[in-house]
């Protein structure tokens, strides 16, 4: 559906309004899939962890997804798919605006926008105790339906020449006149 590069746009957008008022700074857009990640790492992946606070954890701890994300915004994909004791935990660091990591005892003040997206019915979740009812309140500020893509087939041009955009350049190639009319020779077939 485009998900992800709506959340994107969202950040892009709110920043350029923000910075034009407040002068110029990087803001850390980061996304993470919460289905793709299994739950024992998510947690940490999230909300980083202290050294020893596993077999295997990185000397000196890591960071996680909010603290990287401090000052810009944090994409959680597939948020359906998040457990019961994450959710709660989430919904904590939203309220209190702090991150304690995995094994830490200290608090860790951040900054971050949350835009979440998920495939799943929230609503009939929430009936069946798969997800918290509170959560579900702090996370619906503004709620935006996106149709999935089969029913947006004039999107799908201008996201193929984005994305080989985005492509050439990591390859440090030029976006050619001849690659758009590829493009949209191929839009006819």
């Amino acid at each position: 559906t485009g998900k992800e590069l709506a959340a994107q746009a969202i950040h892009r957008e709110y920043f350029a309004r923000h910075d034009a008022r407040q002068g110029k700074k990087s803001h850390p857009f980061v996304a993470v899939n919460c289905g793709a990640i299994a739950e024992s790492l998510l947690e940490a992946e999230l909300f980083g962890y202290e050294e020893g606070a596993f077999t295997g954890s990185r000397r000196g701890g890591r960071a996680g997804l909010f603290e990287i994300a401090h000052g810009g915004t944090l994409f959680l994909d597939e948020i359906g798919e998040m457990p019961l004791p994450l959710q709660t935990r989430l919904l904590r660091v939203l309220e209190e605006k702090e991150v304690t990591r995995v094994g830490g005892h200290q608090p860790v003040p951040v900054d971050v926008r949350v835009i979440s997206a998920t495939h799943c019915k929230l609503e009939e979740d929430m009936q069946q105790g798969r997800f918290r009812r509170d959560l579900f309140y702090r996370l619906s500020i503004l709620r935006l339906q996106l149709p999935p893509l089969r029913e947006r087939v004039a999107d799908i041009l201008p996201l193929a020449e984005s994305f080989l955009k985005v492509s050439l350049a990591a390859l440090s190639a030029p976006f050619s006149a001849a690659l758009r009319q590829g493009l949209q020779a191929s839009e006819t077939v």
